[in-house]
């Protein structure tokens, strides 16, 4: 196992090197989030389907059960139990759109992960960036489990868990715990724990910082420390339950309605329903619940005991527990929203509820708790009262233009732009899913991923390169 450990320590040096302005010791996270022999018990798996660019180089890598998609390059990695979705990868031929201009794309796009750690991780391409067109790297960076990076290519950088680098393209930076930054471009910061960022190239910014009591509640790891708290708690609960869709080759049929998708890797438990053009991606988690035409339950979602009425989306890891969404609300990254069989949580039609949110309603909360439809929600909410201060109907935001302050929220620019933003991406998101599948046109993810293969390796067991997969290189 000599190799290995050469090679994480080789990782820590590199990351190090560029957090040392912060005096940032990232070997002990590294250690503590994955025991060594663990990275030798997983195979890994590449997916294969006629619309994605099939192409899968790794070299001197550890790969332990994680998931790739679209064309990969991993060179001098560990990347543990994550998953490497490049279904939104451009293909030559394909034209980016990018503030008015057409670029043309000559070359397929494809991942490229060196020098990196990244450790239950949801890696989502969404090249947006034309000046890394071919590209989207992560270097010398280590992201902590139930991180995502999405449309982000990092430098050097460090991801707590449950942390989410959105659209941005971040250098020599610290996110930390339970964090969401989405704000272009950033570099040598460090974001404190619980920080919600968003900062708009119109001049728009939200901001909102949980208070440090509620942020150890529900999420804290510390050098030398696991991971523990309330949303850490009720993953790792139910992490047992995937392990036989791993261990089992040909698992029995699960039908689908037309359009819909369920992910060979996903766990649609009894008592639930997934109608047309649903997707339900891999590590997603679906238990008696229903899902509604064209909604989705993106990568490491769960989904318990809840009703979406349809065209819903939820963000990679959201969470509902006893939960009714109205038609098209959007759920945000990592949100946890938990209501209880005798008091269940209703959000209204066209609400937003934005990354990172915490819903979850006390013992002491009388009844149901209904969010009006087009409202904003944020932060953290426990009964009607705190909702009254973490909330705003879309309209009253639209208006405000300059500085708008609500408890401990803080918003700037033009709320129009903002809403009319996030309502765009919304749309964005259901018409690339497939959700508008019609049975000829619109085709999205839901309808381009229901046929997928995969070829699984194994690593060296033994010798010189225990440890480390194969150099493994699969071309078209």
């Amino acid at each position: 196992m000599k190799p290995l450990e050469e090679l994480i320590q080789q990782i820590v040096r590199r990351v190090s090197i560029n957090l040392r302005e912060f005096d940032f010791d990232v070997k002990n996270y590294i250690h503590r989030a994955v025991p060594i022999p663990r990275l030798l018990e997983f195979c890994a798996f590449y997916g294969i389907t006629p619309h994605h660019p099939v192409h899968f180089r790794s070299r001197h890598s550890n790969l332990a059960g994680s998931y790739f998609l679209g064309r990969c390059e991993i060179d001098d990695s560990v990347i543990y139990k994550s998953d490497i979705r490049g279904d939104e990868l451009k293909r030559r031929g394909d034209v980016l759109h990018c503030q008015g201009a057409d670029i043309p794309v000559e070359h397929d796009q494809a991942f490229m992960i060196r020098d990196s750690f990244l450790v239950k991780t949801l890696v989502h391409s969404y090249p947006h960036d034309p000046e890394r067109l071919y590209r989207f790297p992560i270097t010398s960076s280590v992201s902590l489990p139930y991180a995502n990076i999405h449309g982000s290519p990092l430098r050097g950088c460090f991801l707590g868990p449950f942390s989410t680098a959105d659209v941005s393209a971040l250098h020599d930076c610290i996110v930390g715990a339970f964090s969401y930054v989405q704000v272009g471009e950033l570099a040598h910061t460090r974001v404190e724990p619980g920080h919600i960022w968003i900062r708009g190239g119109d001049g728009t910014e939200f901001r909102f910082r949980f208070p440090k009591a509620v942020l150890s509640k529900y999420i804290f790891f510390g050098p030398n420390k696991g991971l523990r708290g309330i949303l850490a708690d009720f993953v790792q609960e139910r992490e047992p339950e995937f392990q036989r869709i791993f261990e089992t080759v040909n698992l029995d049929p699960v039908p689908v309605p037309s359009g819909a998708s369920l992910n060979r890797y996903a766990l649609l438990k009894p008592r639930s329903r997934i109608s047309e053009n649903v997707l339900v991606a891999q590590g997603a988690y679906v238990e008696n619940s229903t899902m509604g035409k064209g909604s989705n339950a993106q990568e490491n979602c769960y989904v318990i005991h809840s009703l979406l009425d349809g065209y819903d989306v939820l963000a990679h890891g959201a969470k509902l527990i006893h939960t009714r969404l109205g038609e098209k609300v959007f759920v945000g990254f990592n949100s946890f929203l938990r209501g209880r069989a005798d008091a269940p949580l209703s959000v209204g039609e066209g609400s937003i509820i934005m990354p990172h949110t915490i819903i979850d309603l006390d013992a002491a909360s009388e009844g149901p708790l209904e969010i009006p439809p087009g409202h904003l929600v944020w932060g953290y909410v426990t009964n009607q009262e705190s909702l009254s201060q973490h909330s705003v109907a879309l309209d009253k935001l639209s208006a405000a233009d300059g500085e708008f302050t609500l408890g401990d929220m803080r918003f700037r620019g033009s709320g129009a732009a903002f809403v009319q933003g996030f309502q765009h991406r919304i749309e964005s998101i259901l018409r690339d899913n497939g959700a508008y599948f019609d049975g000829e046109q619109n085709r999205g993810h839901a309808q381009k991923e229901q046929h997928i293969s995969f070829n699984i390796f194994h690593p060296h067991l033994l010798g010189q390169r225990e440890g480390l997969f194969p150099a493994t290189d699969i071309r078209p």
